[in-house]
């Protein structure tokens, strides 16, 4: 008898999916935001609407030798999570009491963003080089999961 991919393995593979149309040379992260076992919105990382994204450009952070996790006010990209979020807001839709699927776990700022949109759950794959999310995620009573979609496998971090 075939299984069925289990839910969270599903909306985990989306986000790897919508994380392939990033515009980020450096690392390609996608976002779902779900309620219900409904998909709600996405995002990826990637310039603002009607800018020069960094496949045009090139990076910045790798002009400027800027390591990950730091300084992300120099990148032209909007983050994954962050766009998700935007797309709600630009189309009327309730996030609040969500969960968040995201392909790399979120930077201190994104963090800030989930927590005030009212997701309460955030599930992550790839550890990012920011870990400041934890001890906020923590604090503002959100549950984090790491998700291993190979093999099935949830294991609370908090």
């Amino acid at each position: 008898m075939e299984q069925r991919i289990s839910w969270n393995n599903y909306f985990m593979k989306l986000a790897w999916l919508i994380a392939e149309r990033s515009t980020c040379l450096r690392h390609h992260v996608g976002a779902v935001i779900v309620k219900n076992k409904r998909v709600l919105t996405t995002g990826y990382n990637g310039a603002a609407i009607k800018m020069i994204d960094c496949i045009s450009l090139g990076c910045l952070r790798d002009k400027f030798n800027i390591e990950s996790g730091k300084n992300q006010e120099i990148c032209r990209a909007i983050h994954a999570e962050q766009n998700a979020i935007i797309q709600c807001g630009y189309n009327g839709i309730n996030i609040k009491n969500s969960d968040i699927y995201i392909t790399h776990s979120p930077c201190v700022l994104c963090t800030k963003l989930i927590i005030n949109s009212g997701i309460k759950k955030v599930f992550i794959e790839t550890q990012y080089a920011d870990t400041n999310f934890k001890k906020l995620f923590k604090q503002s009573n959100i549950k984090f999961y790491y998700l291993k979609t190979c093999s099935l496998l949830i294991t609370q971090l908090l």
